[in-house]
């Protein structure tokens, strides 16, 4: 499905353009940054992840599979991560004044920083938990209704100007991985698990599915 190869390209974008927005705020606390680059991390994360990508997701894929595959809106995976893309922005929103100017006080600097690693985390996750679960589990089940694509829309030109802003960011603060933060795929890596959501199986899997899965199961 072109649309979801789309979704995950820009995943990869994404991860890659978040790694440098964390090497940016280190340099930006130890005062080596440029504070006109932290106005364009937040138009990317901002205009192009949240506005352009998320919107889309929730737009067309995440309407489809309520409205074709039957799926829940109100619990569940696709009430979990769109909800999470609501709590993400919302932390943008506060991280953005403060990535376009030097932290002048300790209490500045550790705030910043809180904040940055727990956007960044949060977000990281949710690419992980996207394209090991949403993606490959929404596609079957799309599959299985004859949806064989799904619509799709080009950014608009402030949203093409936040990710075309982002470009040189990388070379310029070389992306960096948080040694605290376990990613992997599968449900019980998402951090919605167990707290809005209890999993593909628990929430999406018909009776029909844990009976095939019990028979295989049984065979093996």
């Amino acid at each position: 499905m072109k649309r979801l190869d789309t979704l995950r390209d820009e995943h990869v974008l994404i991860d890659r353009v978040l790694g440098s927005f964390r090497a940016y705020v280190d340099a930006l606390v130890a005062g080596t940054a440029q504070p006109d680059d932290g106005r364009r991390f937040a138009a990317f994360f901002t205009a192009f992840a949240g506005d352009f990508h998320h919107d889309r997701e929730e737009r067309v894929l995440f309407h489809a599979l309520v409205t074709q595959a039957d799926l829940p809106a109100d619990r569940g995976p696709i009430y979990a991560l769109g909800r999470e893309h609501a709590e993400m922005e919302a932390w943008m929103r506060e991280l953005a004044p403060l990535l376009e100017q030097m932290p002048q006080s300790a209490d500045e600097r550790a705030r910043l920083l809180a904040l940055a690693r727990r956007y960044s985390g949060a977000l990281w996750r949710h690419i992980d938990a996207e394209n090991s679960v949403l993606f490959s589990e929404g596609e079957e089940r799309l599959h299985r209704c004859g949806i064989l694509e799904l619509d799709d829309r080009p950014p608009s030109p402030a949203q093409a100007a936040a990710r075309d802003g982002a470009a040189a960011l990388p070379a310029r603060y070389p992306p960096v991985e948080d040694a605290d933060l376990v990613r992997g795929d599968g449900c019980f890596m998402c951090r919605a698990h167990g707290e809005t959501c209890n999993g593909l199986e628990a929430e999406w899997w018909t009776d029909l599915e844990w009976d095939e899965f019990r028979l295989r199961d049984a065979s093996d």
